[in-house]
């Protein structure tokens, strides 16, 4: 058995011990073991936002608003945030130079600053990504085996990408949030999982996209896996992205067996259309 059927046989063997829910995204509830989609009724507010995102014709005009107010954050964002720390930055270079070579604390100090020249570039990287969808974006298996070289993640890990199915273009729009689900979801499992194997599973199914990221770590804390960890929004960034294109996020974890994250986009979502 593959380390995803073991990861996932060895979740599922568990939690069919375990009834406990979580509370989902919008238009699904992520429950220890399994996915379980709402009931379409009338009374389901959720169903008809599905719907409506499936059938609007609009979608693209959409995109291009969230687009619009992405890149006010960004320069929001550079013009604060990142100047502020690059002024930092050239300060602490300029106090750490003029430091005696002898002094103890100096390979302590270069290193602090290694740290944050990443950092910065980081955030760089971060704010040129609101700015625009990644439109170099070719190919999203690719795209997300790139994630642990780009943000310099520990090489210890090993990490593999599959890609299924025959592989479709998507919507340029759609393709860079699905592609900000699964790079949160491989960053998380490389910072907070301690796994010793990391894989991206991306399936291009007739109707629809699948992606999935697992691992073999600690798994998440059933408190944090509902509410998410105080001070950080990477599962809430997750399940926000989802819900806004459409898509079911599924996040499936026990303690001590390890996560997957899996997210299912509707084909007339994902895929530009073939003629």
């Amino acid at each position: 058995m593959g380390f995803d059927g073991f990861v996932s046989s060895a979740l599922n063997n568990q939690v069919a011990r375990c009834p406990s829910n979580f509370a989902g995204t919008a238009g699904a509830q992520v429950q220890m073991g399994r996915l379980t989609s709402p009931p379409v009724s009338e009374e389901n507010p959720e169903h008809h936002r599905l719907k409506e995102s499936v059938r609007c014709p609009n979608i693209d005009a959409c995109a291009k608003e969230r687009l619009t107010e992405r890149t006010r954050i960004a320069q929001e964002l550079h013009d604060t945030l990142l100047q502020g720390f690059f002024a930092v930055s050239m300060q602490l270079h300029a106090a750490v130079n003029q430091l005696p070579g002898d002094f103890p604390a100096k390979l302590g100090f270069r290193d602090l600053l290694k740290l944050m020249d990443r950092v910065l570039e980081q955030g760089r990287l971060a704010v040129q990504g609101l700015r625009s969808p990644n439109e170099d974006l070719q190919s999203l298996g690719r795209a997300l085996a790139d994630v642990p070289a780009e943000l310099c993640l520990p090489s210890a890990i090993g990490f593999r990408v599959v890609v299924e199915g025959r592989q479709k273009e998507l919507r340029a729009l759609l393709r860079d949030e699905v592609y900000r689900i699964g790079r949160e979801a491989i960053v998380n499992a490389y910072r907070h999982s301690r796994a010793k194997d990391i894989e991206t599973e991306i399936e291009y199914r007739p109707a629809e996209l699948r992606i999935a990221v697992r691992d073999n770590g600690c798994g998440i804390d059933p408190q944090e896996l509902q509410w998410g960890r105080k001070g950080h929004w990477g599962l809430q960034g997750m399940r926000e992205r989802a819900e806004r294109i459409g898509a079911r996020l599924r996040i499936l974890s026990r303690v001590a067996l390890g996560t997957e994250v899996e997210l299912c986009v509707p084909g007339q979502i994902a895929f530009e259309q073939e003629w």
